[in-house]
C-alpha cells in the first residue's frame, strides 16, 4: 500500500470514528426553540459597577419567571433591556419565547 492509500484509509476510519461518537452524543434537552406562558415573579438590578456590569454602562436588568412545564413548577432568570424592565412588572402573564435557551421575545398576555 503506498502512502496515498494509507492516507485515504486513515481518513475514512477518523471520519467513521467522528460519526459514531456524534451518533451517540445525548442531545442537550435545553437546545431548541419552546414558547411558555409565564409569570413575572421579581424584577433585578444590577447598578454600574457591580455583578459583572460595567461601570462606564447603566446595569443590568433582569426578570425572573415562573411558570409550569409538565407537573413540576419551572424559575428562570433573564437579563432583559432596561424598556422591557419597566414595561412588565411583577405579576404580568407573559409569552416567552425561548431559544436555545435563551430568551428571544416577551409578549404581554391580554
Amino acid at each position: 500500500m503506498n502512502a496515498r492509500s494509507k492516507l485515504r484509509v486513515a481518513g475514512v476510519a477518523v471520519a467513521l470514528v467522528m460519526i459514531a461518537a456524534c451518533a451517540s452524543s445525548k442531545r442537550d434537552p435545553n437546545l431548541g426553540s419552546k414558547s411558555l406562558e409565564a409569570t413575572i415573579v421579581e424584577r433585578q438590578y444590577d447598578p454600574p459597577g457591580s455583578g459583572g456590569a460595567s461601570y462606564a454602562g447603566s446595569g443590568n436588568y433582569y426578570l425572573l419567571f415562573e411558570t409550569r412545564e409538565g407537573d413540576a413548577t419551572a424559575h428562570y432568570r433573564f437579563r432583559v433591556t432596561q424598556q422591557q424592565y419597566i414595561r412588565f412588572t411583577e405579576g404580568t402573564h407573559v409569552l416567552l419565547f425561548i431559544e436555545d435557551n435563551n430568551l428571544r421575545d416577551i409578549r404581554r398576555i391580554p
